[in-house]
């Protein structure tokens, strides 16, 4: 299993909301600032998928990724401080035109965890607005940052195979 990228990201003053914390929309963007700089990262000497220089020269000027999902767990509010955050990001898992990305939101050691996240990302093209397959090159440089699950405390159990569950109308209300 790959090491997460550590990626400092400063707590801004317009980042604390009325409760007197990060807000819980200013995560995602935490979250959109860390995939941005890995993205653009240069990949280390001699390991360049493709020849290419950074996981975004291998998209190029014909693609563009879309996030599909967001999931995040908030586990510790944070209030504001002249200390930076991390933002712990990893590759959880690649599909045929998507790739899913896994996040911790820390301390520096990582010893107080605020939140925890995943994110789920579709390869586009820019002609048709119609996903595209990851190639090889793309592929081979998201596995160098492939690690495990995300570790949600709180995620439900899935519904046994075969299960339907119905929508209940909005008139009804709650029960």
């Amino acid at each position: 299993m790959a090491q997460a990228i550590q990626i400092s990201l400063q707590v801004r003053f317009g980042d604390i909301d009325a409760y007197n914390h990060v807000n819980n929309v200013v995560y995602l963007q935490y979250l959109e600032d860390a995939r941005i700089r890995l993205i653009h990262t240069p990949f280390a000497p001699g390991h360049s998928p493709g020849g290419a220089t950074s996981f975004n020269d291998l998209i190029g000027n014909e693609l563009f990724t879309l996030v599909g999902r967001n999931e995040i767990e908030y586990l510790a509010p944070i209030a504001f401080r002249t200390e930076p955050v991390f933002v712990n990001i990893w590759v959880t898992n690649v599909g045929g035109s998507s790739f899913d990305f896994g996040y911790t939101i820390t301390d520096a050691d990582t010893s107080a965890v605020f939140a925890q996240a995943a994110t789920s990302m579709v390869l586009v093209s820019r002609a048709t607005g119609r996903p595209v397959r990851l190639t090889e090159p793309q592929r081979a440089a998201l596995e160098t940052w492939r690690g495990g699950p995300v570790p949600f405390r709180r995620r439900p159990p899935e519904p046994p195979a075969g299960v339907d569950h119905p929508a209940v109308p909005a008139t009804e209300g709650a029960r």
